[in-house]
């Protein structure tokens, strides 16, 4: 075959005719091969004029100017969430004086600098918290602030992601397993709902610490259940079964397994809850009287003012994960701060709202 087949053919044989001006033009570009270097030089100088470190555009870094910058380096709406705060406040506790009035002696309980957070909803958020020895303290606040989660971290069953928590003068998180155990002797705990084994009858839910703490024998163990459970109004409900009892008797069956070994501290997770004002009154002075009696630490989560007043030395207000005043509870309620004035008062004006 010859190169004359490879060229394609125009109909008709004849070159298609060029205008005037496009003659021209290809005329000025000269050969096939001077194209294809100037080609090739305009890519190289365009080449050598581009930057070698080409700065990627990027969404700005949140600062302290345009969003709350927490005590770690966190910033809020980034890194984490406060249930109850929008994402673009920077300045959510506004309201929180840091206020704190010495109540008088030593301190059983020391809360210093305790984060903690759930995937990104932070709970507690550089809560310090002082609880004064031998008083019934009372930490007040809003439904889902992080009371509850405080007590876990106090006995051991939450650790802070940064923070320590103190009880008697010993770090809670730094203790191992069978130091916190036996940490552990020294409270008694009060559930909200009594936590009493459905399985077991009265005498022997309260008889458990004991049996399963001490060397104790049965006649010994007997004696103390059996005083314990007449402190409480008890003394003929040995042997009823849990289901048998109404939520008041519950919960001062709850009571008296708390104090069996005769804890240092005694921590109360809203006792109020479900009861009949006339129950949750003689709740209120059951505490006081045994409390008078054995002294110790005392500590109530709730959000009763009822309560608060019944049987409260000491007062912490608990709001976005922090402190916002505490002190004597007599100095609390006539607090001159909008959110405590608000909230010990119960009044719908002030900072806190429904949402």
């Amino acid at each position: 075959m010859s190169d004359a087949g490879n060229e394609q053919e125009i109909p008709g044989g004849e070159e298609p005719e060029l205008s005037p001006e496009l003659a021209e033009a290809l005329d000025d570009l000269g050969p096939e091969e001077e194209i294809a270097e100037e080609i090739e030089a305009v890519d190289e100088a365009s080449a050598s004029d581009t930057p070698t470190d080409v700065a990627v555009a990027s969404e700005p870094e949140p600062s302290s100017s345009d969003a709350f910058v927490a005590s770690d380096g966190a910033v809020l709406g980034r890194d984490f969430v406060i249930p109850g705060v929008a994402p673009g406040d920077t300045d959510p506790y506004r309201w929180h004086t840091g206020i704190k009035r010495e109540a008088g002696g030593t301190n059983a309980i020391e809360v210093i600098d305790v984060v903690k957070q759930f995937g990104r909803t932070r709970i507690l958020n550089g809560l310090n918290l002082s609880l004064p020895d031998d008083q019934i303290s009372m930490v007040l606040g809003p439904s889902g602030t992080g009371k509850s989660v405080l007590i876990k971290h106090i006995v051991g069953l939450l650790y802070p992601d940064s923070g320590d928590v103190l009880v008697k003068g010993e770090s809670i998180p730094a203790l191992s397993d069978d130091e916190l155990f036996e940490i552990r002797k020294k409270f008694g705990l009060l559930f909200q709902d009594g936590a009493l084994f459905g399985s077991m009858n009265i005498y022997d839910n309260v008889a458990f610490p004991l049996r399963q703490h001490t060397d104790k024998g049965e006649e010994e163990i007997e004696s103390i259940v059996t005083r314990r459970l007449r402190e409480v109004g008890l003394g003929e409900a040995h042997y009823k079964m849990p289901n048998e009892l109404s939520g008041g008797m519950r919960k001062r069956a709850g009571f008296a397994r708390a104090l069996v070994l005769d804890p240092e501290i005694v921590m109360f997770d809203e006792p109020d809850s479900g009861l009949d004002p006339v129950r949750t009154a003689l709740l209120c002075e059951l505490i006081k009287e045994v409390h008078a009696e054995s002294g110790g630490c005392y500590l109530v989560i709730s959000h009763d003012l009822g309560t608060a007043r019944r049987i409260a030395d000491f007062i912490a207000v608990l709001w976005k994960g922090r402190i916002v005043e505490s002190g004597p509870k007599e100095e609390l309620f006539e607090s001159e701060n909008e959110f405590v004035h608000q909230f010990l008062r119960a009044d719908v004006t002030g900072p806190l709202a429904m949402d």
